[in-house]
């Protein structure tokens, strides 16, 4: 319906797509209760064969777009989509078209990733260094372990700290862009991929890191808004978004 070209896809009878599902319950008061949640997931490794055919496509691809966005959501390393092998030729695509924006969002091994943008939360960044933070985290770990995953990738790296925005990382620098103050009831399911969407989509467009990230924090003050949905953000939406962030009412 979008115009999306899906003829890259692999389909194959033996493996899900990976699915989290967070089952709602309404109340006969309109109150709606979160369920516990249920994951439909692969639970053996993706097969050679597929990965193959991930990387002749990936490689085919690449010279066509202006941008990937990685999404390695599988705690179980090598079962999703993102094996070694495809984060290797990501790697090595990364490499030879400096000029292509590849960014990563990786629950579990963010730090394996070379030559491409980064987009972790705080959580995630510390235990890409071998640390297993609890509770709040410091904001000068964070700004130690940004600057060390800068530094291995030499790509720019966004740390998402919640409310608080995005850490920047780039040419050896480090930037907070703060987050977009929203009130009322918010659903922060799916805040990480709307921040990336905007990152991905501004980088492509020309935009400056810090620029970038902040597209990602007006994206996702909208998405947050949204209860019990996947949330999207329109072209609009977001220059509302901007506006009333960049102009509060009362201002000139």
């Amino acid at each position: 319906e979008q115009d999306v070209d899906i003829s890259p896809l692999i389909v194959h009878p033996d493996r899900f797509t990976p699915t989290y599902t967070k089952p709602m319950m309404r109340e006969m008061d309109d109150q709606v209760h979160e369920l516990n949640r249920i994951d439909v997931k692969n639970r053996s490794p993706l097969p050679e064969v597929i990965q193959r055919q991930l990387i002749e496509r990936l490689r085919a691809l690449a010279p066509g777009v202006n941008g990937m966005v990685v999404a390695d959501q599988v705690p179980e390393a090598n079962c999703g989509v993102i094996t070694d092998q495809i984060r290797t030729t990501l790697s090595e695509v990364a490499r030879s078209r400096p000029d292509l924006i590849i960014a990563a969002d990786s629950r579990e091994r963010i730090g394996l990733f070379r030559n491409i943008i980064l987009k972790p939360n705080a959580h995630e960044a510390l235990q890409a260094l071998g640390r297993s933070p609890q509770g709040e985290v410091e904001r000068a770990e964070l700004e130690t372990a940004g600057a060390t995953l800068h530094r291995q990738n030499e790509r720019p790296v966004f740390i998402t700290i919640g409310a608080e925005g995005v850490l920047v990382f780039s040419e050896g620098d480090v930037q907070h862009v703060p987050g977009v103050p929203v009130t009322g009831p918010i659903d922060i399911v799916g805040a990480g991929d709307s921040v990336m969407a905007g990152i991905v989509s501004s980088l492509c467009a020309g935009a400056e890191p810090a620029e970038a990230a902040l597209v990602g924090n007006l994206v996702a003050s909208i998405t947050v808004q949204q209860i019990g949905t996947t949330g999207n953000a329109s072209r609009q939406q977001v220059l509302e978004r901007f506006r009333e962030y960049t102009q509060p009412r009362g201002g000139k």
